[in-house]
């Protein structure tokens, strides 16, 4: 997988299309992404009394959901467009990923 934990991309699929967020985690044994405000759903929050004083703590949340990762792209440092990632090796032999279109490095 060639997405990363802290990655900026781009949604190319989906009802999120178009979007942009940075990748909060990644689970490569599953081939999903977690894309901060991509996917949002709705959860119901079990009511517990973990709260300051006893207060009750629970009700509908809304947080991310996993994203299949063919549905997202590496965002292009230059033109922050979708790109497809590459390697190469850096001087010291380093494997180092490289934006397609631009061939700047990413991170």
């Amino acid at each position: 997988m060639k997405i990363r934990k802290g990655d900026h991309v781009v949604v190319v699929a989906g009802r999120d299309r178009g979007r942009t967020g940075t990748v909060i985690a990644a689970y490569p044994d599953r081939r999903t992404v977690l894309v901060q405000g991509v996917n949002m759903v709705k959860k119901n929050k079990k009511v517990n009394y973990q709260g300051r004083r006893g207060a009750k703590e629970g009700g509908i949340t809304h947080e991310e959901a996993p994203i299949d990762v063919s549905n997202v792209q590496l965002a292009d440092p230059d033109s922050k467009q979708p790109a497809r990632a590459g390697y190469r090796f850096d001087e010291d032999g380093r494997k180092v990923r490289v934006a397609r279109p631009s061939g700047k490095d990413i991170r």
